[in-house]
């Protein structure tokens, strides 16, 4: 204010604040402290005390009034600096707190014994249809919700303060707009002063509409998943990476009767294949097997693949192993018995019609096309062994007259006769007897010379006299045949087998040209080797 005390009180005042700025950053300028308090009112004593001594020639310092005055700011400095560190810690706690009240996602509100909001934070604001928080300040949820849903929130507010017991993660639906539910999680604690007194509750509200959509999705998707795998004829598991199994349906335990109970679980895919090995569920095991094939055959649910096995009750099952990104096994097992049935079914139904295609559907005999095949193969390795090759073309003599005589009924059942015969005759697994066309027959002998053909032909000669099948149309008056006989041996040989028949043809006509009823054995006719 000027005066005898200005001077010094300038220079007071210069000094104090570049010594203080010394000291801020002194302690790298961090919050004020204990340590920082009493160096600033340390400074602001010295620097009274030093301008005290300094001025008490001039008459506006005296050294006691100097040393007390010093003491005295030295005091105040430090009463000060407290007050002015509580305050701003307080009020920045005070600005955190109200920043995070304000700034939260959820809903949070400070309420008073009726239940009027005294703070809130925008969100509750916003919520309904407020732009500032001070706005909802003395407001209720009877001024905010129908009559009864406000009065349901009061009640329970009031059990909270009443109580003195907290309300937590309170699940409650709320009806928008008339007709869309949205669902809140609450939760609220009763609030004291110092004294303990209650002045009223604080709330925080979570809109959880989302989750709870998510959650009620998850169990629909659970049960129906659970109502799939009961509900389907196949068995499923699944075998974590480690080779255990974490989940399995009733159909899957149930699919193998001796092994079942040991597919729980937790159980390792290596004591279950023990237990199917010790229990012979599978008819393609032994019993006997090592325990390198048990952890060979556990590696091999963890290949993707296809497999069918054989049960010992006569059933088959599929298991269709699929390995999953993690590393998982998904097995689906599956009940083939009906499907292989009809496999083995439709393979002998196969073999029947291949033999139908191959037999003469008259005599049971083989037919043309098969005995075409045969001769082909038989000539082509007797070429290349070395070996002989004989071969009898037959042909029942009259059989015209026979027909005309009997009817074709009795030609049929003579011809089945005849077949009957050429079976009896051919004896080794290799030779063939083959139907050639109407009443004309063939039979192959590989290995056979000349003199055997031969005796093959005597044999048939002598079963048809035996059998004395009769034919008054025939001078001998019982079924007779002409024989043509053509052998290829190392001295005659025939290359390609229209030139065997040929050969037989001619011989078979030299026997009918004889009076039939006997052999015709080519000799000439073959060309030399």
């Amino acid at each position: 204010m000027g005066g005898a005390g200005l001077e010094p009180g300038a220079i007071s005042i210069a000094a104090v604040s570049l010594l203080a700025l010394f000291v801020h950053f002194l302690f790298d300028r961090r919050p004020m402290d204990v340590t920082r308090i009493v160096a600033t009112a340390l400074i602001v004593g010295t620097v009274t005390l030093v301008m005290a001594l300094v001025y008490k020639g001039t008459g506006s310092y005296g050294t006691s009034f100097g040393v007390l005055i010093a003491g005295v700011k030295f005091v105040a400095t430090l009463l000060a600096a407290f007050v002015i560190t509580y305050l701003h810690a307080f009020t920045n706690e005070r600005d955190i707190l109200r920043a995070a009240l304000t700034q939260a996602p959820d809903f949070h509100y400070v309420k008073n014994r009726k239940s009027q909001f005294v703070v809130t934070n925008l969100n509750v604001a916003h919520h309904h249809g407020r732009r500032k928080s001070s706005e909802m300040v003395g407001l209720t949820d009877f001024d905010l919700y129908p009559r009864d849903m406000a009065q349901a929130f009061f009640d329970r507010e009031q059990a909270v303060m009443s109580s003195g017991q907290p309300m937590v993660d309170y699940e409650e639906p709320y009806l928008q707009n008339g007709d869309s539910e949205r669902w809140f999680l609450t939760s609220k604690v009763p609030l004291r002063n110092r004294q303990g007194d209650l002045i009223g509750l604080a709330g925080v509200t979570r809109d959880v509409t989302e989750k709870k959509r998510l959650v009620q999705q998850a169990l629909d998707s659970s049960n129906l998943l659970s109502q799939a795998m009961t509900e389907m004829s196949d068995g499923l598991a699944m075998f974590n990476p480690e080779g255990k199994l974490v989940f399995c349906n009733d159909q899957y335990r149930s699919a193998f009767p001796r092994s079942g109970y040991a597919r729980q679980p937790g159980a390792h895919i290596s004591d279950i294949v023990r237990a199917v090995v010790r229990n012979a569920e599978r008819t393609d095991v032994s019993p006997d097997v090592s325990e390198e094939w048990i952890q060979d055959s556990a590696a091999q649910h963890f290949v993707t693949r296809d497999t069918e096995i054989p049960l010992f009750d006569g059933r088959w099952l599929s298991l269709r192993t699929r390995l999953a990104s993690d590393g998982s096994a998904l097995v689906v097992v599956s009940d083939i018995t009906a499907m292989k049935h009809s496999e083995e079914q439709l393979k002998q139904l196969a073999q029947e019609m291949k033999g139908l295609a191959h037999t003469d559907a008259l005599t049971g005999i083989a037919n043309r096309r098969v005995f075409d095949e045969v001769v082909s193969e038989e000539l082509a390795r007797a070429h290349r062994n070395g070996s002989p090759l004989s071969l009898l073309l037959i042909d029942l003599d009259h059989f015209k007259a026979f027909n005309d005589t009997y009817g074709h009924l009795e030609g049929d059942n003579c011809l089945r006769a005849i077949g009957e015969a050429l079976r009896s005759i051919t004896k080794r697994p290799s030779d063939l007897a083959a139907r050639f066309g109407g009443e004309e027959f063939v039979i192959l002998l590989p290995g056979a010379d000349r003199d055997g053909a031969v005796r093959v032909a005597e044999g048939l000669r002598s079963i048809l006299h035996g059998r004395a099948i009769p034919h008054s149309a025939s001078s001998k008056l019982i079924v007779t045949a002409s024989i043509g006989v053509v052998s290829m041996s190392a001295k005659s040989t025939y290359s390609a087998p229209n030139e065997m028949l040929e050969a037989a043809d001619r011989a078979l006509y030299e026997a009918k040209t004889k009076g039939r009823d006997c052999i015709g054995i080519a000799g000439d006719q073959a060309r030399a080797a």
